[in-house]
């Protein structure tokens, strides 16, 4: 990785045993129900946030976190877990109460010198993150595992490696949030609610919707040889000045009464990264996002949550169509598929899952993930907010990354890989 100074460095952490904290009092037993909308998005999710604090040195962080760990999973007591197979052939968690992996490490460096770290950059943040060795698949690796790295100026990383299938961003933000309220003496602000069973799939099941969302759409560009190229990761920073400037453009021709930063961002992205892939015209491009159905079901999610309230929407069209006509026609694509999620929307999916068992088809499709509505940067363990905080790397190639970023965190970053050969047209579109 480059710093500053332009020489190579290369992060050195050096990793204690792997121990496991259980919850701090006796919890439940027995097998916990996972959702649908949990089942279709079991991957491992891996982040970091990074703390220094001028008041107080690192010296108590790994004890007090790992302290605080265990008084929070009496109230999370899924966590400490493992995850199984019911009879259903679905995931679901055994709460043996085993606990959370902590793992304690340090690091050759300041904090200062690992770069720039709102780019996701897996060679070197992914040594901040213990990944259970010679696991093979997410049954063997538990729902938590935390590892704190102390650096030689006094601050710290903590690098959670925890599976999207216990929670969605939000669920996962209150979660470490409540961890940072348990280590500073304080009672939780938002205690989790844990019955997931408010989103059983109906009997019998009722599919009221197609859910192209889970369509295969045929690569008749021929993308996935490009993709075999080299990678390039790049990230682009929209100030809300950019941002203003992509609004007006998208409602310069009178089509959009209004728009909001992450459906022109959307757009925006989707047609540029269509144009620069050279997709021909006539290849159908999916778009698809998570959206929030929390308030959006009937009645609403009840408050804190404990699992994924996220469901997936999806606009679909042909890719000349998408290039060649103005941006307001993509903003108008992704406003649609916003409209789309209603009580019934959701309810259909889950029962679509139910029937199909299917996973949403990545061909020919940009799945944009939104970050920067979460407020990690609140977290607080007793070294103030983190000076940095977001995730380790983009979970697959067709994964684009919304990260909010700056003063006050009005400017969004956008993150993504591309062919090598395509990164360049790319960045030139990303110009305005």
């Amino acid at each position: 990785m480059e710093n500053g100074g332009g020489k190579t460095f290369e992060l050195v952490v050096n990793q204690g045993p792997p121990t496991l904290v259980p919850p701090a009092e006796e919890t439940e037993k027995g097998l916990y129900f996972l959702s649908n909308l949990d089942q279709n998005i079991a991957v491992v999710v891996r982040t970091i946030y990074c703390f220094k604090s001028e008041e107080r040195g690192n010296e108590k962080a790994s004890q007090v976190i790992k302290d605080a760990l265990s008084k929070v999973l009496v109230h999370y007591y899924p966590l400490a877990g493992r995850l199984a197979i019911s009879p259903e052939m679905k995931l679901i968690v055994d709460c043996t109460g085993e606990g959370g992996v902590f793992v304690e490490a340090e690091a050759n460096c300041r904090i200062d010198e690992i770069g720039d770290n709102t780019k996701p950059d897996p060679v070197t943040l992914g040594k901040l993150v213990y990944d259970i060795p010679g696991a093979k698949h997410i049954l063997e690796i538990p729902p938590l595992v935390a590892q704190v790295t102390k650096f030689k100026c006094g601050g710290f990383v903590l690098g959670l490696c925890m599976n999207h299938c216990m929670f969605d961003g939000l669920g996962a933000m209150e979660f470490v949030n409540a961890w940072g309220e348990t280590a500073r003496g304080l009672p939780l602000n938002v205690p989790p609610f844990k019955d997931r069973t408010i989103l059983k799939a109906r009997i019998p099941p009722q599919i009221e919707f197609p859910h192209y969302e889970f369509a295969e759409i045929e690569d008749i560009s021929n993308t996935f040889d490009l993709y075999k190229e080299e990678m390039l990761y790049r990230s682009f920073c929209f100030d809300p000045e950019k941002i203003e400037q992509l609004k007006k453009r998208a409602m310069e021709d009178g089509v959009l009464q209004k728009c909001t930063s992450f459906e022109v961002l959307s757009a925006f992205v989707w047609k540029a990264r269509s144009q620069a892939l050279k997709l021909k015209p006539d290849q159908q491009t999916k778009l698809l996002f998570a959206v929030d159905g929390r308030s959006r079901f009937n009645p609403p999610l009840p408050e804190g949550y404990f699992g994924n309230g996220i469901v997936l929407t999806n606009s679909l069209c042909f890719s000349g169509e998408l290039v060649k006509k103005p941006l307001s026609f993509a903003v108008g694509l992704v406003q649609d598929a916003i409209n789309m999620v209603t009580d019934s929307y959701m309810r259909s999916a889950l029962d679509y899952f139910e029937v199909t068992r299917s996973r949403p088809s990545l061909a020919a499709t940009l799945l944009i993930t939104t970050w920067s509505r979460l407020s990690f940067h609140t977290t607080d363990f007793g070294w103030g907010e983190p000076i940095l905080s977001g995730p380790v790397a983009l979970p697959e190639k067709e994964v684009t990354l919304f990260l909010s970023h700056g003063e006050k965190r009005k400017s969004i970053n956008v993150l993504l890989g591309l062919p090598a050969s395509v990164m360049k047209t790319f960045q030139e579109l990303m110009k305005i």
